[in-house]
């Protein structure tokens, strides 16, 4: 019988102990992902390059074994003011932690110690893919007209497949939580050094070095550094008003702010104080207007305040 590659269940559930199964299920744990994508035995072949007295091809044994998932969200908010969004477990996985104020927001914020794992159940048809110890790396995406989503390649531990019956995923809370497009209306600040910006599309980028290391008493996937970036497209504006090649000649930071969402418990806010504007490379020709291609760096201030995404 064949398998139908559209019947998919997704779950996710942080770890109390790194690579310890938390068992998710599907009334708790669901994420509703879109364009999902997973290599399921990543690794090497080790030859044993064996001496014999004939020629052919010889056996080889497959080590350093772990998987890979990518896929993307809509980045919508929980609806209720101080309630995690169901992706929230997913950026708890690359390197950012979760501050929840009850009632009133909750706050993302990238860290250096303390990195949280999940594991990750993947149904494909009858088949289930279990991946522990996930960890991995993110990017914040806003293109005009579209629906902004969080896209996250994780790596985790390697399992077996097996034929399991279908977990029953509850999607229903978000597949009611329709995205808002990113418009005028509803993303009423862009902002770059203070100045308003007409804005084509964002990416923030989370820039997680993700290493496997297994070792003899240790095997585990772990995020040893970072290094954010933004790239964004606006309409050009005159230098008076603000000078993108000056900012990067002078190594000038300056504050980011994009808030997507109007309604109480639907707002997004991203703020980054202190990104560092890269040379703009090129400039674009789109509907005979000018527009910047712009790059910039996130930089910490404290330290682990590169940005900050905060629901209200």
């Amino acid at each position: 019988m064949a398998l139908k590659w559209k019947s998919k269940v997704l779950l996710a559930k942080v770890e109390a102990t790194y690579g310890t199964d938390p068992t998710p299920t599907g009334a708790l744990n669901a994420i509703l992902a879109t364009e999902v994508r997973l290599t399921p035995m990543e690794g090497q072949d080790v030859g044993r390059e064996l001496e014999l007295p004939w020629l052919g091809a010889q056996g080889s044994i497959p080590t350093g074994l772990h998987q890979r998932l990518s896929f993307r969200v809509e980045m919508t908010p929980s609806g209720e003011a101080g309630t995690p969004p169901a992706w929230g477990v997913l950026l708890r996985a690359c390197a950012v932690a979760e501050t929840i104020t009850a009632d009133t927001s909750v706050e993302y914020n990238p860290v250096t110690d303390g990195h949280e794992s999940i594991t990750l159940y993947l149904w494909i048809a009858s088949t289930l893919y279990k991946i522990s110890g996930a960890r991995g790396t993110a990017v914040i995406r806003v293109t005009a007209q579209g629906i902004v989503y969080l896209e996250v390649d994780l790596t985790g531990l390697f399992s077996l497949p097996s034929e399991t019956p279908q977990a029953t995923p509850a999607l229903a809370a978000q597949i009611a939580l329709k995205p808002e497009v990113a418009t005028t209306a509803n993303t009423p600040v862009f902002t770059i050094n203070g100045t308003p910006l007409v804005m084509r599309s964002f990416a923030l980028n989370l820039g997680n070095q993700v290493e496997t290391r297994f070792l003899i008493g240790s095997e585990s996937v772990l995020i040893p550094d970072k290094m954010e970036t933004i790239e964004t497209t606006v309409e050009a504006v005159p230098l008076t008003t603000l000078n993108p090649f000056q900012l990067a000649y002078s190594q000038t930071t300056g504050a980011v702010a994009l808030t997507h969402g109007t309604a109480a418990g639907r707002i997004a806010s991203l703020a980054i104080p202190a990104a560092q504007m890269q040379r703009p490379q090129s400039l674009e020709n789109q509907q005979n207007i000018k527009e910047w291609p712009l790059r910039m760096v996130p930089l910490p201030t404290a330290g682990n305040d590169q940005w900050t995404l905060t629901l209200t």
